[in-house]
């Protein structure tokens, strides 16, 4: 018997007066996590994404990283290759591994070793080539991206792990991934409210971090090995290049409102919760009125890519009303 949608056929307002009425029927016992539909599950996994990166990005966006995750989100691809690979390999023919099972904790160590190779690659370009941090960036990240794509196309040449890897696909997952994604979520967590301190200094004044003992490297690599967790958790979704819009638009759209740092990585997870479900509502719109049938991953996208103009609108021209006109005044002044 064919699954029956709650949501088919919903306009982008209806969507959220039936997620409403679902969420209360939940709450009431009515249903269980069995029974969510499929834009549910989407919200959900969308949702543990979006809060593990937004934490994320807000600090990698105060310690001017962001490039060094942008390499990250290409470099692990690498990673997740050979692990698909090295895991699927056992028919006769590697066309046969299109129908084996992916292996998540082993393209998860992959990811979290090429994250420390990225990282490291990087800082020894840095400080013993001498060359600048972007010019490492773009040297490692392309070169590690180029094998990974050379590997995607002559090893899984007939897998769809490839688009799956790079694009994602929404309308794919399960609730099984959520279990994942939430994972991840959880040890993201506790790991910034037990090194929330540690995670502070080392942003803010890596001198004093060093005279108290504490190591800004380690926290460095402990980033990145986060990171590389977070993109494999998001890579069924939205694909581990799209994951880097859920890392820098949230956190970026939050420095422009406040420059506190708690308010910052609230507001940031609070964006990123708002993006997923307006994404996945406008995604059902798009279908149920126009016949559109989008990339939920790239719709979410989108609505960052917005939020974030529209916050900078708004900070740009709350910036003009706050500064007096320089017309008239002195050097001294100004």
């Amino acid at each position: 018997m064919e699954y029956y949608n709650p949501y088919s056929g919903q306009t982008f307002f209806g969507f959220f007066v039936q997620l409403a009425y679902r969420f209360w029927a939940f709450l009431r016992g009515d249903f269980g996590f069995d029974n969510l539909a499929s834009d549910e599950v989407q919200i959900l996994v969308l949702v543990g994404v979006a809060v593990s990166s937004a934490l994320l990005g807000s600090f990698l966006v105060l310690r001017k990283m962001t490039m060094l995750a942008n390499a990250l989100s290409h470099t692990i691809l690498l990673g997740i290759v050979l692990a698909y690979v090295l895991t699927t390999w056992g028919g006769d023919s590697i066309a046969e591994s299109h129908y084996s099972p992916i292996n998540i904790k082993a393209m998860l160590a992959a990811s979290l070793l090429m994250g420390i190779v990225t990282t490291f690659l990087t800082e020894v370009l840095t400080k013993n080539v001498g060359l600048q941090e972007d010019a490492s960036i773009g040297i490692v990240f392309t070169s590690l991206f180029a094998l990974g794509v050379i590997l995607v196309t002559v090893l899984t040449r007939s897998a769809h792990i490839g688009t799956e890897v790079v694009m994602g696909n929404v309308d794919a997952l399960q609730l099984a991934d959520c279990k994942l994604v939430f994972t991840i979520l959880g040890i993201n967590l506790a790991l910034f409210f037990l090194f929330f301190k540690e995670f502070k200094i080392t942003t803010f004044d890596s001198g004093l971090s060093k005279a108290l003992g504490i190591s800004p490297v380690f926290f460095n690599y402990l980033l990145m090995m986060q990171v590389s967790a977070t993109a494999i958790g998001a890579f069924r979704a939205v694909g581990v290049l799209m994951v880097l819009a859920f890392i820098t638009g949230p956190a970026l759209t939050a420095r422009l409102l406040t420059n506190d740092l708690k308010k910052m990585l609230l507001l940031a997870a609070g964006i990123g919760i708002g993006v997923s479900i307006v994404g996945v509502a406008l995604s059902r719109h798009l279908l149920s009125v126009r016949g559109l049938a989008l990339s939920t991953g790239g719709v979410v996208v989108c609505v960052i890519v917005l939020v974030f103009a529209a916050a900078f609108l708004y900070h740009t021209l709350r910036h003009r009303v706050r500064s007096p006109s320089p017309q008239g005044k002195l050097p001294e002044e100004l």
